[in-house]
């Protein structure tokens, strides 16, 4: 009987131990993506493109991409909020 319960405690430290460095390794290999930080955010009107927007705030295309990583240009629609300053990671 102790035999059986031996095996099963070294089973479950087997286990315990490849969950962990299961864990340990993809905190490393999977490094979070930083994201971009948002400071002003403005609602979009009727008519507006990106291209519009980014130039009425003064940026680049590329910040502008940057710092609304998530935003389809081809179908923005009024109210939507987008980010017009902020830090781009």
């Amino acid at each position: 009987m102790a035999k059986a319960n031996n095996r099963s405690l070294n089973l479950v430290l087997m286990l315990s131990l490849l969950i962990l460095v299961s864990m340990v390794e993809s905190s490393f290999l999977g490094a979070k993506k930083a994201t971009p930080q948002c400071d002003t955010v403005v609602g979009v009107e009727s008519g507006d493109t990106c291209l519009d927007i980014a130039e009425k705030f003064q940026l680049s295309t590329e910040f502008f991409d940057s710092i609304n990583p998530n935003l389809n240009c081809d179908a923005l629609f009024v109210g939507q909020w987008v980010c017009v300053d902020g830090t781009a990671n």
